[in-house]
């Protein structure tokens, strides 16, 4: 995933340092340029290029990094030493995600996290120069994103509300899709509270007394929920349209052609019915019927697979701030909910593979977009995500994709 479809944005110094390698163009590269400007016109910048295959115009034949092979891991640019890690600024440290688009990591294969704390510590350092971040006068690199609209809180508050979300999240005997659904009850009674002069210690008790009261406040049986709305399912379906879709590399979609042809897919997410687009050469030939009738049967080993994916999200707080389009807490959270009735949705168009195989599948294509696609964090999107959260129709579409 890598090196055929990361997009390796450089810096100037890093774009240099290539240069300075000395790479022949028809010899090395095939006849192709190493770097190409992307974005628009009034902030373009230098990208890795990429063969028509999607891989990366510096990957040999066999499967190797010339630049690693040839000059050394160290001169690689940072982006790719990175992959599959994301760092988080929080406060005067950095948290850790990883990006699930890795099927490696999708499937929990490799060292453990710890293992690289070393070079994360080093990749952090790194990273701050490149990005030039310098710390502020209380020691932070950046200010805490909004918990919502009109209410910041300092970074040791916002913490509280991450272990808060942990806990609930990590409540085994409750299945995982209660487990984020209490995370919703628990985001509703937040938003509905001022925290000006609740802070510390007393922040800290009033979450421990909420939790108690989301568990009451949190339907048991998923099936006591009322079915989406026509404009929750409506809204659901434009949202599983931009996180299932692949519009480069190796596993484009087959249905990704031109404006005629995507104007087609459109009108079919938003009917849903028929054949479902296959705008991710992954997705298998089925119908949104299918779908729709195809039961939820989670193992415990898909279970742990969303368990630790989420755990790793809130923690690292990649949901908010700057990693999330400058989202505010609760927003973030809300739309990082919103991707679990999506992951559910496509592990079901890719029955009959084992639940832990397709969800494996979901992860890898979801993860892909979340953070990372600039349209999720568009106005209009924006728009729909805080309907589906402000209605209850998260909610919903959790409970009504886990059947």
């Amino acid at each position: 995933t890598c090196c055929k479809e990361y997009r390796v944005t450089l810096t100037t110094e890093e774009k240099n340092r290539l240069e300075a390698q000395g790479w022949d163009i028809d010899r090395d590269l095939g006849g192709l340029r190493p770097f190409v400007r992307h974005g628009p016109f009034w902030h373009r910048q230098w990208q890795l290029n990429h063969r028509s295959d999607g891989s990366c115009v510096f990957l040999s034949e066999n499967g190797r990094c010339r630049v690693h092979e040839r000059h050394g891991y160290d001169t690689k640019p940072l982006p790719c030493r990175l992959f599959p890690f994301v760092l988080v600024p929080q406060g005067d440290q950095w948290g850790v995600s990883v990006r699930y688009a890795c099927p490696s990591a999708a499937e929990n294969r490799g060292r453990p996290v710890p293992e690289h704390e070393q070079a994360l510590r080093e990749f952090a350092q790194q990273l701050a120069l490149r990005e030039n971040l310098t710390p502020r006068p209380d020691g932070t690199l950046l200010k805490p994103p909004l918990l919502q609209t009109g209410q910041r809180v300092d970074w040791s508050d916002l913490e509280l509300f991450v272990q808060a979300l942990l806990r609930l999240l990590n409540h085994r005997p409750d299945p995982f899709e209660r487990r984020m659904r209490k995370c919703l009850t628990l985001a509703s009674l937040c938003r509905q509270s001022k925290f000006d002069t609740v802070t510390g210690k007393r922040l800290q008790e009033f979450l421990h007394l909420i939790s108690r009261a989301v568990d009451g406040d949190t339907p048991v049986d998923p099936a006591s929920l009322q079915r989406p709305s026509w404009l929750g399912r409506l809204l659901f379906r434009q949202a599983l349209a931009l996180y299932s879709r692949k519009d480069h590399g190796p596993n484009r979609g087959p249905s990704m052609g031109g404006r005629l042809s995507l104007l087609g897919v459109a009108v079919r997410f938003i009917r849903g019915k028929g054949t479902v687009p296959r705008l991710h050469a992954w997705l298998p030939e089925t119908t949104f019927e299918t779908v729709e009738h195809t039961p939820t049967n989670l193992t415990p080993e898909a279970e742990e697979m969303l368990r630790r994916y989420y755990t790793v999200k809130v923690a690292s707080m990649q949901f908010c701030g700057t990693t999330s389009f400058g989202m505010s807490f609760w927003e973030g959270f809300e739309h990082l909910a919103l991707t679990l009735p999506i992951l559910l949705w496509l592990t079901r168009a890719f029955a009959p593979l084992p639940a832990d195989k397709g969800l494996a599948r979901a992860l890898s294509i979801v993860a892909d977009h979340f953070g990372f696609n600039r349209v999720l964090g568009t106005l209009r999107q924006r728009i729909g995500f805080k309907l589906l959260a402000s209605r209850g129709e998260t909610t919903r579409l959790i409970a009504w994709y886990s059947r």
